[in-house]
């Protein structure tokens, strides 16, 4: 679903002159439930806001936002597509075209942790809060919690995290937790900080990330499809989406790990961004088609 001209431009009029028409236009959006048939498919675009910019080739592709609208706009098109986990800007401009409209809404908490910053791990919060959340009638929030022992800026980070999901808990808002091991490649120092690729160290990760806060009975888990996945989930009973990270190499690759993924039994879908809105092929219709089935097989 191509965003055309027109709708651009009344977009842009509409931000400068109706400054008060995109909470409105979230908040009285229709509603539905979080589940339906107990499986979820969530496109996320929130990355932008920590200032990650690049998909494969192109460092600055998502600087493009009438791309990310358009592939945006035909994701949520599909009927297989639940709805959008977005940053303030990119959820405001989708209620402003009308896209959320029985969909799901869920904005993005901790966008502080600026990719190559030197207090990147140190990831505070920049965008809605709890609160922020129930007040513009948002369906729940996400959470990054980029775990690094060998960075103390970890430790104000999963301090702020507790106190974000045990007040979504008191609030019955769904929080996604995204617990990823990171470690240093040299000093820390900026641009230094990156994903540790180690089944162990994303076992540790999920662990704590799931005994986050005085409740958990709102945490929802948004973990990597890792070599392993059932071992990763097996010592929680929480609910977990599958994420899609960075587009890989090979596609089929990834489709398939998502896939085996789904046969665990607390994961519940996919949570996936940039390997749908910019897949190699340029072909959105097609990659979000190929994740609906997965989510939805039959």
């Amino acid at each position: 679903m191509a965003l055309s001209d027109e709708q651009w431009r009344g977009l842009i009029e509409q931000r400068a002159t109706e400054p008060d028409a995109a909470v409105a236009a979230l908040r009285e959006r229709r509603r539905r439930p979080m589940l339906t048939d107990g499986r979820l498919f969530i496109v996320a675009a929130d990355h932008t806001a920590r200032g990650m910019l690049g998909v494969g080739n192109d460092p600055f592709v998502m600087a493009d936002r009438r791309r990310m609208l358009d592939a945006l706009l035909t994701a949520l098109a599909h009927p297989g597509c639940d709805g959008v986990l977005g940053s303030p800007d990119v959820l405001e401009e989708l209620a402003l075209l009308g896209a959320l409209d029985g969909k799901l809404a869920f904005g993005t908490t901790n966008r502080g942790g600026i990719t190559g910053a030197a207090w990147e791990l140190d990831d505070r919060p920049t965008a809605y809060t709890p609160a922020d959340l129930a007040d513009y009638g948002l369906d729940g929030g996400k959470m990054l919690l980029r775990i690094a022992m060998d960075d103390a800026g970890t430790a104000p980070t999963l301090e702020w995290a507790a106190k974000v999901v045990s007040e979504c808990a008191r609030l019955r808002l769904p929080m996604m937790v995204e617990p990823l091991p990171y470690h240093h490649t040299g000093p820390v120092a900026p641009g230094t900080a990156k994903l540790l690729d180690d089944d162990d160290a994303l076992l540790k990760a999920v662990a704590v990330g799931a005994s986050l806060g005085a409740s958990t009975a709102y945490t929802w888990l948004k973990v990597p499809a890792g070599k392993d996945p059932a071992r990763m989930l097996a010592g929680t009973t929480l609910p977990a989406l599958i994420l899609g990270g960075a587009p890989g190499p090979d596609p089929e690759a990834t489709y398939a790990s998502w896939e085996r993924a789904m046969q665990v039994p607390n994961v519940r879908g996919l949570v996936v961004g940039r390997a749908l809105l910019y897949p190699a092929d340029g072909d959105v219709t097609a990659a979000i088609e190929r994740a609906a089935r997965i989510v939805r097989p039959g």
